[in-house]
């Protein structure tokens, strides 16, 4: 025996019978009414032109989505209101280069427009932040070498400047992309680049703060430092030549090179392309002694500038991907070693250019490809090339025998390849400036030695060898140090943060 149905069942079974019977009645008259009416008259109907809608415009910025798990918080809070931004913005419109000679008193920033906020505690997994990568344990093995050993000593000797702390320094209102140190030698002297174009100028001999320290109350002064909006985009290269004391050489996203004479204070135009529609976007730049310059771009090619021949300039397409980075060989410059995002180092020869035209270009001598793209290639004074990758790793290039090399030789598969790979964290990702090695350029122990932020907040040092000589820290970096330089001659390190802070040993 069948149980017997629930109250809302037998309503609901009722219904679909009642609505069965309702749809087939609906349709039988509408059959009957189908044959009876006469066939409508065909109208002809003019197509209507599809007009394309006015766009929207965008008027307020919102925030990038960002995962609250991989931030650190709970995934199941949801959206506070407090996280929704209540401002609405007009798009910045995008700033175009200025041209001719303009003088410093004019461009001073004022330093009530920097923004001092720390929010750029984000960075790809894999960082963590204070966490050691070199200490004693990792030297033990190699306790017997007695001239690493001392390498070693002098560089763990090297201490975070006592002046300030580094979030006190802030030294350009933005992130820093590009730093240097003036080759001068009685002071330390540096300079940074913003992604914005400022530079920033820091004088770390400027006598220490005086500020009562038994006042809990009291504010420490901040330093002196001056800053001045060169460009109008970001800041990718400085160059302080070791010939020319009074003279700094920017180059810019902007399509543009500057130079900045110090005792006049007058920054000139010194190259531009001839369209002032034309968006180069200048990636690097490097120097051959006292007339030739060249700069790589954002599109792949590499132009070099001579200032003997009232600015010559030769563009040569190398790549169809964005170069990041190269350098001239200290002591051989015709040599040239671009990096890519094509995932190559290449090596080139001035001296040979062959085609003509949009096709000329230097000889290629050699290359290697690593498995993602290459950030950065820097020689040093004895022919070591080393590199960094998106592959997490800093790679060492034996070129020493480079003097020997004729016009236009090809370099063997086998000398391409590096003579040592260290694995090593690059993954910055958007909040922080690509990670490049750069060499010190005349050591006056002799020691050839290259810097190179780590992404847990340190800056490592490695000699030729590849044997890491320390791993630098200090009271108050908050931030990576991304931006990393040696002065050319002293064990000085200094290193640029992502909110415009100086972070500086000696």
């Amino acid at each position: 025996m069948a149980p017997a149905l629930s109250a809302f069942e037998a309503r609901r079974q009722a219904n679909v019978a009642n609505n069965t019977k309702l749809l087939k009645e609906t349709a039988e008259i509408g059959a009957k009414m189908k044959r009876a009416a006469a066939p409508p008259p065909r109208v002809s109907v003019p197509k209507r032109r599809k007009t394309a809608a006015e766009p929207t415009p965008k008027t307020r910025i919102m925030p990038t989505r960002q995962s609250r798990r991989l931030a650190g918080g709970d995934a199941s809070e949801g959206i506070k209101i407090e996280d929704i931004p209540l401002e609405i913005k007009d798009r910045e419109p995008k700033r175009t280069r200025i041209g001719g000679d303009m003088n410093l008193a004019a461009l001073q920033v004022d330093g009530n427009r920097w923004s001092d906020s720390d929010a750029l505690a984000s960075f790809r997994q894999g960082a963590q932040p204070g966490v050691r990568t070199f200490d004693n344990d990792n030297i033990k093995e190699e306790e017997k070498d007695e001239k690493l050993s001392s390498l070693r000593k002098d560089m763990s000797e090297l201490s975070i400047y006592e002046g300030w702390l580094p979030n006190d320094i802030k030294i350009t209102p933005e992130r820093i992309y590009a730093l240097t140190f003036h080759p001068i030698q009685d002071k330390p002297l540096v300079l940074a680049g913003d992604k914005k174009g400022t530079l920033g100028i820091f004088d770390a001999s400027q006598p220490p703060p005086e500020y009562d320290e038994d006042d809990e109350d009291a504010k420490i002064p901040l330093p002196k430092v001056a800053a001045f909006e060169l460009h109008t985009r970001t800041i990718s290269s400085i160059k302080a030549p070791m010939h020319d004391h009074n003279t700094v050489l920017t180059s810019s996203y902007d399509s543009s090179i500057r130079c900045l004479d110090l005792p006049t204070q007058v920054s000139s135009q010194l190259w531009q392309p001839d369209d002032d529609g034309t968006d180069l976007g200048i990636s690097c730049l490097d120097i051959s002694g006292k007339d030739t310059i060249l700069f790589s771009t954002l599109d792949g090619s590499v132009g070099r500038i001579d200032r003997r021949a009232n600015g010559k300039t030769d563009i040569w397409g190398l790549t169809d991907n964005k170069i990041g980075g190269f350098s001239l060989h200290p002591l051989l410059p015709h040599l040239l070693a671009t990096a890519s995002l094509d995932r190559t180092l290449k090596i080139w020869d001035l001296r040979m250019i062959k085609g003509k035209g949009e096709n000329a270009h230097p000889t290629l001598l050699g290359e290697h490809t690593s498995r993602l793209s290459v950030s950065h290639a820097s020689w040093s004074r004895g022919g070591k090339l080393a590199t960094s990758s998106y592959d997490d790793t800093v790679k060492i290039y034996d070129m020493s025998e480079a003097s020997k090399w004729k016009v236009g030789y090809q370099i063997g598969d086998g000398a391409m390849k590096p003579e040592n790979s260290i694995r090593h964290n690059n993954q910055t990702g958007r909040w922080v400036t690509i990670l490049k090695p750069q060499w010190q350029i005349d050591p006056a122990d002799g020691v050839e030695k290259f810097a190179i932020a780590n992404m847990n907040r340190f800056v490592d040092i490695f000699d030729s060898n590849g044997k890491q000589l320390a791993q630098l820290e200090g009271e108050g970096i908050t931030a990576v140090p991304a931006v990393a330089e040696f002065h050319p001659r002293h064990n000085w390190v200094a290193g640029g943060t992502g909110s415009g802070k100086l972070c500086l040993w000696m």
